[in-house]
């Protein structure tokens, strides 16, 4: 099975500096964009898995709780970064983690409702307490206005950088920054086999309630 983390000898230049230049990469964006950033392949054929590990695996990632997990793991990781740096999965077929830059900062968000979760601009002082949405009276003011999280995915990492410049400090930052990107891989690889090992896929028939215009004698 393939590893993506890798050690590295954090005393010395040469080592940080090859293991960053080596790296794989892939587009934040698109190709033609020409920014690029740390990666990982974690296309479920290239991981050196057996066949039917690969076949039942690629069965997964249709179902939403594959995809939850996996996110929960890249959401994990930027929250421990203070969302500065992040990891999302791009490629026609989702089939790369990219390491993208990131930020976090408070929303406008004054309030919100506890029966429905919506969310609204003013406060409850200002408009009152009645959801625009459900229409209970269960509008509350947030203690602390909840964060806005983005990413910057025209924005490449390291593009073409040599390093020569960089403090010793600035390079065991930036190796430690990507191992743990690489350990986030890993993890993701690790999720996927436990649920490779205790889930089955089935599939489930259900119904999407829709809304449609009849008549009706009157009363």
């Amino acid at each position: 099975m393939k590893k993506f983390y890798q050690p590295v000898d954090l005393r010395s230049r040469t080592a940080m500096t090859a293991y960053l230049e080596g790296h794989f990469r892939y587009p934040t964006m698109n190709s033609w964009n020409q920014a690029t950033s740390y990666a990982c392949n974690l296309k479920v054929d290239r991981l050196g898995l057996s066949a039917e590990i690969t076949d039942k695996l690629l069965d997964m990632l249709a179902t939403d709780e594959f995809q939850d997990a996996m996110l929960s793991l890249r959401c994990r990781f930027g929250m421990e970064h203070g969302y500065l740096w992040q990891a999302a999965m791009n490629g026609r077929s989702g089939g790369y983690l990219v390491l993208y830059q990131g930020y976090s900062r408070p929303s406008k968000y004054k309030s919100y409702c506890r029966s429905c979760g919506q969310k609204n601009y003013t406060s409850v002082s200002e408009t009152g307490d009645v959801c625009g949405r459900c229409g209970s009276h269960s509008r509350v003011d947030y203690a602390t206005p909840p964060l806005e999280v983005g990413a910057y995915p025209g924005r490449g990492t390291d593009d073409c950088e040599d390093f020569e410049d960089w403090s010793m400090d600035q390079l065991r930052d930036r190796v430690r920054l990507v191992q743990e990107f690489d350990q986030l891989a890993d993890a993701m690889v690790a999720e996927a086999l436990e649920l490779a090992r205790t889930c089955t896929v089935e599939e489930e028939e259900y119904y999407v309630p829709q809304t449609r215009k009849v008549l009706v004698p009157s009363a």
